[in-house]
């Protein structure tokens, strides 16, 4: 039986949930290192050099599996909590 109902898919959501687990394991091998997480990823971010993540538990391959700006863009959404 058809429908003519719509429905929506949004892979966004995984995306992001995904994105938040690699920041959150790139951040804790940087503390572990004894580094300034937030400062790294902020170097890291600002010039896209992925030697400001350490290569501790795979961190720096981790950082590069999310994109740049989609970091930058969800870090300032959750900053002034706004959501699209």
């Amino acid at each position: 039986m058809a429908s003519d109902e719509t429905l929506s898919f949004k892979v966004e959501r995984e995306k992001n949930e995904e994105s938040k687990e690699i920041l959150k394991e790139v951040y804790n091998a940087l503390k572990e290192k004894g580094y300034n997480p937030i400062n790294q990823i902020v170097g890291y971010i600002l010039s896209g050099d992925p030697t400001y993540i350490t290569s501790h538990n795979n961190a720096r391959n981790l950082i590069r599996q999310v994109e740049r700006d989609e970091l930058l863009e969800k870090m300032v959404e959750e900053y002034i909590k706004v959501e699209e």
